[in-house]
């Protein structure tokens, strides 16, 4: 062995399976109304386990993950963003969404063929782009029928000055009750645009694999505070993606047990992401996806990635535990409660979805400045690189405070510019320049 590769690694045995689960994903969708199913196009946050009471014929296409897709495939995406600034639409509009309405206006899905057409949509406002992206896709592709769901209803923690630290606000009755109202007219939407009736039993198990996904993904992120780190962050990307595309499948929560399980044996192990490490940073939002190899760069330095506010916290939900540590958060189930009906499923939903922390950060970027902080404690981290990212207005809100607040801790921070899904803002060769000098800063040498 290398005299600096003082640590075992291997790939991961479900590796094959995750890219099989996520080919199938899309082969499903592809081919929904060959077999006489249902598809619909929404975004990632959606509350997607609605649909599911459809029944189990129903197949969707999530936006985010499919924008990132495109972005990856660089000239595929710079087609379909040229496309759409021909058509007039602004250059610094949301990345992932003029990647998807780049595809439909030409008409090509990334993963081969026409770009197959949904018979509705069911969308989550959490951003402001959002709706007005599928809004303007419903047009495009000749009126599909769209449902949105208003996120909006403010913060679900509170800060508390006596332990000083964030804890949920008791007073959540009118948030629950705006979502559940909507969620409810959102069904008979569903079955007036479908003609089918609704099934509330299909329902209560999506939700309850929505739930467990969810909670899954999160207790797999904290078995990367290991030393040496089990999963790096770019392997990490291939697995986050399964929540984000239908968190209330019931294939995704068996997949996250296989890999909750794995992780565990890895740790007992000491098997490690990377032979070499010697630090340890983690990121803030969204990649450039066009360039994951600045992930391999850092690594030839011995730096592994272990993760970021971006991939714990976009689909895993957590909690903030009394002794302050950042948590994976408790199921229903495992408090106990028994979801019999309708209105019990939509009033669970609408808490857990309120609850996700990464919806907090478009009321108040302090939140994500401290949960970014207890990450940096837990995960063990010696320094935290941040992406301007020019490619989501959403994600990017408070970045210069959250930098600020860093460095005012007394974390090293770095940070580059850049763009999520538009290959054309990302430069190579500075950001290497940029990442270089941060970790030699830190002490360490190729």
């Amino acid at each position: 062995m290398d005299s600096e590769n003082k640590y075992p690694t291997e790939g991961f045995k479900c590796w094959k399976k995750a890219k099989e689960l996520r080919l199938q994903y899309y082969k499903n969708y592809m081919q929904a109304k060959e077999k006489g199913g249902i598809r619909w196009a929404g975004n990632a946050p959606s509350i997607d386990a609605v649909p599911y009471g459809l029944g189990d014929d129903v197949y969707h296409l999530t936006g985010e993950p499919y924008g990132a897709t495109v972005a990856y495939n660089k000239e595929f995406a710079r087609r379909c963003h040229e496309v759409v600034e021909a058509k007039g639409y602004a250059r610094d509009l949301c990345a992932y969404m003029r990647n998807y309405w780049g595809s439909v206006l030409l008409n090509e899905f990334v993963f081969g063929g026409p770009f197959p057409k949904p018979d509705f949509m069911w969308v989550l406002h959490s951003c402001c782009s959002h709706a007005k992206w599928y809004q303007e896709a419903s047009r495009i592709e000749g009126g599909i029928p769209y449902f949105v769901i208003d996120w909006s209803a403010g913060m679900y923690y509170k800060w508390d000055e006596k332990r000083e630290d964030y804890v949920v606000d008791p007073n959540q009755e009118h948030r629950i009750q705006y979502l559940v109202d909507q969620m409810q007219e959102g069904i008979e939407w569903l079955e007036d645009i479908t003609g089918r009736e609704y099934d509330d039993e299909k329902l209560i198990q999506a939700a309850k694999n929505y739930f467990e996904s969810t909670s899954l993904w999160a207790e797999i992120c904290t078995l990367n505070q290991a030393i040496p780190a089990p999963m790096d962050e770019k392997t990490m990307y291939s697995f986050y993606v399964f929540a984000a595309l239908h968190k209330a499948h019931r294939e995704v929560v068996e997949f996250y047990k296989e890999l909750r399980d794995e992780m565990r044996d890895r740790v007992a192990r000491g098997i490690a992401a990377i032979p070499n490490e010697k630090a340890r940073i983690m990121t803030d939002i969204q990649p450039p996806w066009g360039f994951l190899e600045i992930y391999r760069y850092m690594e030839s330095y011995g730096v592994v990635s272990i993760g970021s506010f971006y991939t714990f916290t976009l689909m895993g939900h957590w909690e903030i535990a009394e002794d302050g540590t950042f948590r994976p958060r408790t199921t229903p189930m495992e408090k106990g409660i028994e979801i019999r009906t309708r209105e019990d499923a939509l009033r669970l939903l609408a808490d857990w979805a309120l609850g996700l922390p990464m919806a907090q950060i478009f009321y108040d970027h302090r939140f994500k400045s401290h949960i970014m902080k207890k990450i940096f404690t837990q995960w063990k981290c010696n320094g935290i690189i941040m992406h301007f990212n020019r490619g989501c207005e959403g994600l990017t809100l408070g970045v210069a405070e959250n930098k600020q607040a860093l460095v005012e801790a007394g974390i090293p921070v770095a940070y580059y510019e850049g763009n999520m899904g538009d290959e054309r803002e990302f430069e190579l060769a500075t950001v290497k320049e940029q990442i270089t000098a941060f970790i030699e800063s830190l002490g360490l040498i190729k």
